[in-house]
């Protein structure tokens, strides 16, 4: 007979525990209630995870497939690859013959630390440039602190040593999976190039050119090794192959290395002439960067401008507190004296004055099949762009008629300190130094040619153009015999400084074309000048007619270094025995017409001409290979021009 269990009786509740429970339910909704509520950091913080999960999900995928895999899917869609160049010339029998030396440019070699401060525990020989850039993140203060010079001397502050890496590592990869030699090495080696005959020059880019003779040595590291390279390889002449700011440095170091102990290296005057073949220069900025100006004077790019001008407000109001990062970038950028080699240099004559420029009327367009860039008159409305306009404040000051422009000079303006707001000393830049007035007289001045923005630099930040003029010059040599131009200050100038007596060495600027690049900008003034840095690119200023978007105007060139600084002294002003050219070295100019990839399998592409894309340019790439090989600019083809470089050349009214 089943046992029937009966429930067991409710047990009898005390008045306390009523009270507890019903204390409960009072307070269940109003807790629901403040669960409901979702904030705007909420939202962001659930963005940002989504964001990065979906990154590491793609990036784990991407290492989980076939190495074939992505070349698979792009030669199913655009058809079979091309063979990398080093196969290519290595089955038409070429072999290695050259020793090469590469010379990276601004930011790209890695650096590491040596001695720090205490914050830098466990840092020892680590980078704190390249690579990870983990340090960025973990500690950003000391290791700003870390990557700053000294803003007296120039040099490391004291108790710091950050050095360059050295070896073919030093600049191979900027980042994890961000290549800038190693495409180029990669396709050597399968040439049959190793370490013995391939060597890195790298050097601390942060500092002015001498200073890395005076700290480090480096100018004597580079001429004893290209010395032993020559030597092993039976005498076979170097190939030079510098990037972006590296060819300023080497026309520095071919000066360096003639010039007599102790001021040079002391290799006489057929130093270059007994070891150099050819100096291949690629994305040179011979002539200097407009790019350079806005980061000196407002620590502004075009990146920046586009950003503010996509959320509108949002960045001025410093509501992710781009103003205060942007005051640390200034302060930081500021101290590298590098940064002063690449202002543009030859003035009005070379960039163009108040009403001419030598790009004017150039407008984006296809070219011919000439290769030449159809002219507005032929395809499209006229560009009147005022380039030789190198700052204007306002998009009326950068369109107006000379004679209608009133401007108020700048240069004597009364300077005083502000003191509105003392949380202005948080992050210092000499713009503290210059007052509301100094602040207004730069506006109402209105335009700054080329000329003037050397004097605009020095009225808003005096130290650092003080220390900068002591090692780089920008104007145009008149007597090139003058003693004065013995000094190292000039010898990154190709007007200030003659070519080596090398008459069977020949000089190639490689570069891209067919890339909006930066040539001048409309500035503002920004709503808190009183603390923040004063002036910002003015985002609203547009006119599709002049190439003007987001406050900059653009021209044809590689991103970064405009056609005419890259390919001006090959094309015209070291073109045969010219005053800066006395032995009549050979020169060519070997443009790259960009052409984006054509999936996103195909990485950063092939056959790009962006400034350190180029790098990956299969053209480019077997150019180099072949010249390293033993051939000369004729058999390569000589020149190869796409873009109105000889035309620009031509209005440039410069004593050769």
């Amino acid at each position: 007979m089943p046992v029937i269990r009966r429930k067991n009786a409710p047990e009898t509740e005390t008045p306390e525990a009523s009270d507890a429970e019903d204390d409960k339910k009072s307070k269940l909704p109003e807790r629901k209630s403040k669960d409901k509520k979702w904030s705007c950091i909420d939202t962001c913080c659930w963005l940002v995870g989504c964001i990065c999960v979906l990154w590491w999900f793609l990036l784990f995928s991407y290492n989980a497939m076939p190495a074939s895999f992505p070349q698979f899917v792009t030669e199913a869609i655009t058809g079979p690859l091309p063979d990398p160049p080093g196969v290519k010339v290595l089955k038409e029998g070429l072999k290695v013959k050259h020793p090469v030396v590469f010379v990276p440019g601004i930011v790209t070699g890695g650096l590491e630390l040596w001695e720090g401060e205490e914050c830098t525990e466990g840092l020892f020989r680590k980078r704190l440039w390249g690579g990870t850039f983990g340090e960025v993140y973990k500690r950003p203060l000391c290791w700003m602190y870390h990557m700053s010079l000294d803003n007296e001397t120039g040099l490391d502050p004291p108790g710091v040593r950050v050095r360059p890496v050295t070896g073919l590592v030093a600049a191979d990869y900027f980042a994890a999976g961000y290549f800038v030699w190693a495409v180029l090495i990669n396709n050597l080696a399968r040439l049959g190039y190793e370490e013995k005959n391939m060597y890195m020059a790298s050097y601390d880019w942060r500092l002015s050119f001498q200073n890395t003779e005076v700290r480090d040595q480096t100018l004597s590291r580079i001429k004893s090794n290209i010395e032993l390279m020559v030597a092993t390889s039976g005498g076979k002449k170097a190939v030079i192959i510098p990037h972006s700011m590296g060819v300023l440095y080497f026309l520095h170091f071919m000066k360096w290395v003639e010039t007599p102990a102790p001021v040079g290296g002391g290799g006489g005057p057929n130093w270059c002439a007994k070891h150099l073949k050819a100096v291949m220069n690629i994305g040179g900025p011979f002539l200097g960067v407009p790019k350079s100006v806005p980061g000196l004077f407002s620590a502004e790019v075009r990146d920046i401008a586009v950003a503010r001008a996509l959320a509108p407000g949002i960045l001025d109001k410093d509501l992710f507190r781009l103003q205060m990062m942007l005051q640390h970038v200034m302060k930081l950028t500021r101290t590298w004296d590098s940064t002063m080699s690449m202002i543009p240099k030859g003035g009005d004559t070379i960039w163009g004055g108040l009403d001419w420029s030598p790009e004017e009327g150039y407008y984006p367009g296809k070219r011919n099949q000439n290769n030449e860039t159809q002219t507005p008159d032929q395809s499209e409305e006229a560009n009147h762009a005022n380039y030789g306009r190198m700052i204007s404040f306002g998009q009326e000051a950068a369109n107006i008629a000379v004679a209608e422009l009133k401007r108020i000079d700048f240069r004597d303006a009364v300077k005083g300190k502000n003191v509105a707001n003392s949380s202005c000393s948080d992050v210092w830049t000499e713009y503290q130094e210059i007052g509301y007035s100094g602040i207004n007289a730069v506006a109402e001045y209105k335009v700054y040619t080329a000329d003037e923005i050397v004097e605009l630099l020095q009225f808003v930040a005096p130290k650092m153009m003080a220390r900068g003029s002591a090692h780089f010059s920008y104007g145009i040599a008149d007597n090139l015999d003058d003693p004065k131009y013995d000094h190292h200050k000039y010898w990154s100038n190709p007007l200030e400084t003659k070519l080596p007596n090398a008459p069977e060495m020949e000089i190639f600027t490689m570069y891209g074309v067919g890339i909006p690049t930066e040539r001048a900008y409309v500035y503002g003034l920004t709503h808190s000048a009183e603390c923040h840095i004063p002036f910002q690119i003015d985002c609203s200023a547009d006119c599709a007619e002049s190439c003007l978007a987001g406050g900059v105007y653009t021209v044809d060139g590689d991103e970064t270094v405009p056609t005419l600084s890259a390919g001006y002294m090959c094309a015209k002003g070291w073109r045969g025995k010219t005053r800066f050219n006395p032995s009549g070295i050979k020169t060519y100019v070997r443009e790259y017409d960009h052409a984006p990839p054509a999936t996103l399998l195909e990485g950063r592409g092939t056959q790009s001409g962006a400034h350190v894309d180029i790098m990956g340019n299969f053209a480019l790439i077997e150019d180099i290979l072949r010249v390293a090989a033993g051939a000369t600019g004729e058999e390569l083809g000589g020149d190869q021009i796409y873009s109105d470089i000889l035309k620009w050349s031509d209005k440039i009214n410069l004593r050769l």
